[in-house]
């Protein structure tokens, strides 16, 4: 199990993943489920993926190697893309191959379906951001409901539904953005840090933050605190019922 968020706001961008890949006394491990391609001033696409690893690690490999566009019969790459939006289709077209190319391994209890986000900006176009489905479709993230979110995504999302609009400032989104993560390690353990983090102004081709969160950041573990605290306390102070 995963979670990872994409939040597009008027500032900017914002993806985080987590790298936790199973869970158990036993049995944990990390894995990358943030990618950058380009991020060199002029082309920024971040990849957010949750579900099969072996899913989404063949399905990005195919882009790196050449997907089929249908429409110009070329293949096309991470760095072939003029758009943000022929990147997210790609990517859909690549994710529902090897989604399918896996069904004679199907059995019970194993599922190779995998979802990702997409995100960023070419050649200076405004910043966008794509839910991928294993499917291939795509849905495009809009001002009124500023975030995205695949994975275990139940926890951390009314934080977001509360707190973030499009026009929260950068910082304040990013802090909303790890308190959602906070309620959702907290809730099921199967998610965890390391968080990957990137943030990218608006229409920007590179990432402005690009770092890794570990279990020993001081304000990750100050907000986790914190938080706890004041929700705790507002609790106690809300009135008690009449019946």
């Amino acid at each position: 199990m995963t979670y990872c968020i994409g939040m597009l706001i008027r500032e900017g961008l914002i993806l985080m993943a987590d790298t936790r890949t199973n869970a158990g006394v036993d049995n944990i491990s990390t894995y990358r489920k943030l990618r950058l391609y380009g991020n060199d001033g002029k082309r920024l696409i971040a990849v957010a993926s949750a579900g099969s690893l072996s899913t989404t690690q063949g399905a990005v490999q195919r882009v790196l190697k050449g997907v089929l566009n249908p429409d110009t019969k070329k293949l096309e790459t991470w760095n072939s893309f003029t758009t943000i939006y022929d990147a997210a289709h790609a990517a859909g077209r690549a994710l529902r191959a090897e989604r399918d190319s896996m069904q004679d391994l199907a059995q019970p209890g194993i599922n190779f379906d995998a979802t990702l986000i997409v995100g960023g900006s070419i050649n200076g176009e405004p910043s966008r951001l794509f839910l991928v489905y294993s499917a291939g479709n795509i849905i495009e993230c809009a001002a009124d409901t500023p975030y995205l979110q695949i994975g275990e995504l139940k926890y951390g999302k009314p934080i977001l539904d509360r707190a973030l609009n499009y026009d929260t400032p950068m910082n304040h989104a990013l802090k909303i953005g790890l308190i959602s993560f906070d309620a959702t390690m907290r809730a099921n353990l199967a998610v965890g840090l390391p968080i990957d983090l990137m943030v990218a102004d608006a229409n920007a081709g590179e990432a402005r933050i690009n770092i890794r969160i570990e279990e020993s950041d001081d304000y990750f573990l100050e907000l986790s605190h914190q938080w706890h605290t004041k929700l705790a306390k507002a609790t106690e102070e809300l009135p008690l019922p009449s019946y």
